[in-house]
């Protein structure tokens, strides 16, 4: 007997692999053998100057690329923020950067209601960003080594607070 499945179960099926959830209880990152260079759109701090990824280079940066309208985003940040106060420092550094179109105030605004304490912030353009770093959907978290290559990249949002996490990123540096 021959059965035939509706077109939504089959696109369904065909999305499942790309649907995210957050994942735990593991380190977040297959770590690339062959770290690849990045192009860098302008990031402007909060102070309005301009940077370039190249300008953090010397330590370990864990890039995570986001917006306030994105609910795993936001969901997300206050373990990132934990994450910058337990093992940032000189050799590692949490770089939260927002795209949002309205600008770094509404970042801002959004770090002030949830009392994000430890991240700087920044603010790229949308479009560069996703140009120069070939990426799909919010929020996605690229691992950087200290030359400024990626050495690993997560889509999708994560458990930030977990003991796996901080000792796979501390064992970089």
């Amino acid at each position: 007997m021959t059965q035939f499945l509706g077109r939504r179960a089959v696109l369904a099926a065909l999305a499942m692999p790309f649907v995210t959830q957050r994942a735990e209880a593991r380190a977040p990152f297959r770590l690339r053998r062959d770290p690849q260079p990045l192009l860098s759109p302008p990031i402007l701090e909060e102070s309005g100057t301009e940077r370039r990824l190249e300008d953090f280079a010397g330590r370990v940066i864990l890039l995570n690329i986001w917006a306030t309208w994105c609910p795993p985003c936001r969901e997300e940040m206050p373990m990132l923020d934990r994450l910058q106060a337990r093992i940032g420092g000189a050799d590692f550094l949490v770089l939260a950067l927002c795209i949002d179109d309205a600008g770094i105030g509404k970042g801002r605004r959004f770090y002030n209601e949830i009392g994000i304490a430890n991240l700087s912030l920044y603010w790229a353009e949308s479009l560069r960003v996703q140009l120069a770093l070939s990426f799909v959907g919010l929020p996605t978290t690229l691992l950087i080594d200290r030359k400024t290559r990626e050495i690993g990249r997560l889509q999708g949002p994560f458990d930030w607070d977990s003991d796996d996490t901080a000792a796979q990123i501390s064992g970089l540096f």
